[in-house]
């Protein structure tokens, strides 16, 4: 392979990875927290209702697994490239 297709299938892996975080952020955040909070409500999660709790923590929280997730992820695909660190 050369360097210019290594790059290509690099960065179409890169961006799939960012476009699929973006996905479960922006579903745990406006979906869960704003449009579906009506259909939320009446289940009860750490005193408050679903939809309330996304909204105020859950994004929060999925936020934060989503960086670490995207770290493991990226030294993964890093080091199948053959661009990892020593």
């Amino acid at each position: 392979m050369s360097p210019s297709q290594d790059s290509s299938g690099y960065w179409k892996a890169n961006i799939r990875l960012i476009l699929i975080c973006l996905f479960i952020w922006a579903f745990c955040s406006y979906g869960m927290g704003i449009l579906f909070r009506p259909l939320l409500s009446g289940i009860t999660f750490g005193g408050a209702d679903l939809g309330f709790w996304f909204a105020q923590q859950g994004s929060i929280i999925t936020f934060i697994i989503l960086i670490f997730f995207y770290a493991w992820r990226m030294n993964k695909l890093d080091k199948q490239y053959g661009l990892d660190e020593e």
